[in-house]
């Protein structure tokens, strides 16, 4: 079998430009003609060949920049907004990969393209992808293909794409506050205690008094910042968050640290509710879509987040595998309260599992929105206490000693 390259219009007039695998040129044009294309130009290899030296810089920085959640989102909603419009698959990818802002994306959109029109399902296109679309949405459109409804499926995948994108954002700003304001004190800190302490020690030095113990510990630790010693302290603070990430990449590190983050006052509570709203809202989706149980949990799983989580969803498996039920292994995790327990378990009796799963991500969004404003409403004050606690405890250490020198005067 040959390889050939071609460029044809189809019969709207796009221009396409693809490879197609034949036995010869003649045979390659009539499998081209049978689809409908009009050849314009047809040879051998690949097209656009290129030596080492020819180097793209648009391909460098995609790779550099990646594809973002934002990409999917916007992918996911006009790939279902197409097929919706009944435009073919094939058509519809044609589309998307020519207009795709990301050039990342549009290169891959442009292989998944190529697997299709060779014969290649749509999902399985997608799974050559795993760092792109993951295992979740690569299912949701097997299913869809399976049964028939993927444009149903690719409206849920749309659905489920900005929710999550959402939740990401929700995380991400309720961070974002503590964090920037937490790294400029920090500076700040640093930068009084390295370069002003230093010349008032100077001065109080040359006026012959003797310093408050408290200014006295302050210049203790900037000469200690400003010496080699302080190389160690990094060292030591690299090494033990080296240590940190080696035990918690363990089964049982992660499992400990992520259970200790549940029992944290206020900020553990929200990490529960943004857990049970992640879990429940995958599964709904998936169970919706036509995904089995047992592959759904699988998926579930994988994008838990959690290892509490993570290891509840292992005993379901384990108990469903046994003709159990989904609410019996959730009643002996402490994660999920007695409430979604309740209300699984009547979807599981009543048949409509995903309905109430939905139901219970609905309750849980609403609960994480109002817990992330109430963190950050909390942060701020606190924040605003804790700059000015570490300034202040700077200049209370430079002032200390012009006290007792105005004392000695008097």
């Amino acid at each position: 079998m040959i390889q050939y390259a071609y460029k044809a219009r189809d019969k709207q007039g796009n221009l396409q430009e693809n490879i197609v695998i034949s036995e010869s040129e003649e045979a390659a044009l009539k499998q081209l003609y049978e689809k409908g294309l009009w050849v314009i130009q047809i040879r051998k290899g690949k097209i656009g060949d290129k030596t080492l030296l020819d180097i793209e810089l648009d391909g460098v920085f995609s790779k550099l920049t990646g594809v973002g959640l934002k990409d999917i989102v916007v992918f996911c909603r006009q790939f279902a907004a197409l097929v919706n419009s009944g435009i073919p698959i094939m058509r519809a990818l044609n589309i998307l990969s020519s207009q795709a802002e990301n050039k990342g994306l549009s290169d891959i959109l442009k292989k998944i393209r190529d697997d299709v029109e060779q014969g290649i399902s749509l999902s399985d296109a997608f799974s050559k992808h795993p760092k792109i679309f993951d295992r979740l949405f690569v299912s949701m459109i097997k299913a869809g293909e399976t049964g028939g409804v993927l444009d149903e499926v690719l409206n849920r995948v749309s659905a489920f794409m900005e929710y999550r994108a959402r939740l990401s954002a929700k995380i991400k700003s309720a961070m974002a506050y503590p964090s920037v304001v937490s790294v400029f004190a920090v500076i700040i800190f640093f930068v009084m205690l390295t370069l002003i302490l230093p010349r008032f020690s100077a001065i109080f030095t040359r006026l012959g008094s003797d310093l408050p113990a408290y200014t006295q510990f302050l210049i203790n630790i900037s000469e200690f910042l400003r010496s080699t010693s302080c190389i160690f302290l990094i060292l030591s603070l690299i090494a033990a968050a080296f240590g940190f990430m080696r035990i918690y990449s363990t089964e049982k590190g992660k499992y400990f640290f992520d259970s200790l983050s549940l029992k944290i006052p206020v900020l553990g509570s929200l990490i529960q509710k943004i857990s049970i709203a992640r879990f429940t809202r995958t599964f709904a989706t998936l169970i919706k879509s036509g995904v089995p149980i047992l592959t759904s949990l699988e998926i579930v799983q994988d994008s838990a987040g959690n290892a509490v989580v993570v290891r509840t969803v292992k005993n379901i498996k384990n108990e469903i595998k046994q003709g159990g039920m989904i609410h019996t292994a959730l009643e002996r995790s402490y994660v999920f309260p007695p409430m979604v327990v309740s209300m699984i378990a009547v979807g599981e009796e009543t048949g409509e599992l995903d309905m109430m799963l939905a139901k219970v991500a609905d309750f849980y969004d609403t609960e994480v929105e109002t817990g992330i404003e109430a963190l950050t409403s909390m942060l701020e004050p606190f924040m605003m206490v804790f700059i000015g606690g570490m300034i202040g405890a700077v200049i209370v250490g430079m002032y200390l000693p012009m006290f007792k020198i105005f004392e000695a005067l008097n």
